[in-house]
């Protein structure tokens, strides 16, 4: 099966997928250790809980553009009520300029396609590309290395700051074909810069398809990025995802991961504070229904001395679903005087609902104050009589407190538009499950 990966890469590249040539050697050394290393199997402890085989005995060619393309009064209830952000369009994993809109950027501010941008970009692009993502399990970022066609570029230079959230938003397609995409986004923020980026990944079709998406960042010192990622994939779909970024000197990075789709759908966010006084905030909401499969891996690397981070996970998990999450903090020898504090709470809404959760601390410095916890509990049976006395019938107080659970990381977003919209998708699975209501 890993063959006829090396067989669709050569067709790839000759059809260009392969240029420009300084890409090539990038390319095909993904390739290679994709093809040695071969898809994770659950031996490997990063994936002891999931199991990627759905996805490892299927073939997924490339998907190609559909007959059909999508319009903007399509995508609109994905566009979070503002269709004047900045926002990049990718459709089957091919920037469509038709339903992309670039009014809001500063002209000193490069948002491109990625396609694009390895040729007119070369010198912005080349320092950082595939040097961020290094931490990720590889097997599935080394086989987006080797077939990323397109993706978002955003380069912030020294002192811009982009007032409106930026919105790269990913749509599938799948015209009833099981084909896979691989997009890459790579951002670099240079000293002082600021920016807000969201990525949404949505598909128009219930259908069966793999995203692999990777997505890099680069913090410089000073740079404050706040990035939102929601993942709202068809549910008969496979998503994986890699966040990486790399933080300088007093940098700031807010990471928010919210998935609520897919069959199976894993998610790596990873930070590396190698700059004094930086701090990142690792949050994210997983809500599993059916029999989806949710996986969350983070891990927060203190690199330097004088750093802070703040991770709060948080997963509402009904019927047969099965989450994971794994989240590390590790800190390096010289990070003296670390702060850092991961918590991981989950809701278990049936019988048959499962999660595994793994907070791990990883110290090898001295003057730290590192803390983890996590929890798995089912609802608050105090709340629901509170509720009760209150005259609010079981079911609206069992959706009230389910609601408020997931509540409390949702109001952690400092953009009001993207916190209602999830808001509005929580409430309105509630309401369609059947567990809050029995």
């Amino acid at each position: 099966m890993l063959e006829t990966y090396r067989h669709a890469f050569q067709r790839f590249t000759q059809n260009g997928g392969g240029s420009p040539a300084w890409l090539r050697p990038l390319r095909e050394a993904g390739l290679d250790r994709f093809v040695r290393a071969g898809f994770p199997t659950r031996k490997n402890e990063d994936w002891r809980f999931t199991n990627v085989q759905p996805i490892a005995k299927r073939e997924f060619p490339l998907l190609e553009p559909p007959a059909t393309r999508p319009t903007v009064e399509s995508l609109r209830p994905y566009l979070f009520g503002h269709e004047d952000w900045p926002r990049l369009v990718f459709v089957n994993g091919r920037l469509s300029r038709e339903l992309s809109h670039f009014d809001g950027v500063p002209s000193s501010v490069r948002l491109v396609g990625l396609h694009d941008a390895l040729e007119s970009h070369r010198d912005l692009v080349e320092p950082h590309l595939t040097k961020v993502a290094v931490n990720a399990p590889g097997a599935f970022t080394d086989l987006n290395t080797a077939f990323m066609g397109d993706g978002a570029f955003l380069f912030l230079p020294a002192d811009a700051v982009v007032e409106q959230p930026i919105h790269l938003l990913f749509v599938t397609v799948p015209d009833g074909t099981e084909g896979a995409t691989h997009p890459r986004t790579l951002i670099v923020a240079e000293r002082h810069a600021q920016a807000t980026v969201l990525e949404s990944y949505v598909s128009l079709a219930e259908q069966r398809y793999l995203t692999n998406a990777v997505s890099e960042l680069v913090l410089a010192d000073g740079a404050r990025v706040h990035h939102y990622k929601v993942q709202q994939e068809s549910e008969a779909a496979y998503h994986v995802g890699t966040i990486e970024a790399y933080q300088g000197r007093d940098s700031h990075f807010e990471s928010f991961s919210f998935a609520m789709g897919g069959a199976l759908s894993r998610t790596n966010v990873y930070t590396v504070l190698d700059g004094e006084g930086a701090h990142t905030q690792l949050n994210g909401l997983y809500v599993g229904h059916g029999v989806q499969h949710l996986d969350h891996q983070t891990r927060i690397e203190h690199a330097k001395p004088g750093c802070t981070s703040r991770e709060i996970y948080k997963g509402m998990l009904d019927d047969r679903s099965h989450a994971v999450f794994n989240g590390k903090v590790y800190v390096q020898p010289e990070a003296q005087q670390t702060d850092g504090k991961q918590t991981n709470r989950n809701l278990l809404l049936s019988d048959t609902a499962k999660v595994d959760t793994k907070p791990q601390l990883e110290i090898y410095a001295d003057d730290v104050k590192c803390t983890h916890g996590a929890t798995v509990g089912q609802l608050d049976e105090s709340a629901l009589f509170y509720c009760r006395t209150r005259g609010i019938p079981l079911p609206e107080a069992r959706t009230l407190v389910t609601y408020a659970f997931a509540a409390e990381v949702i109001e952690e977003i400092e953009c009001r538009p993207v916190a209602e919209h999830l808001e509005a998708l929580v409430r309105e699975r509630l309401i369609r499950g059947k567990a809050p209501l029995a």
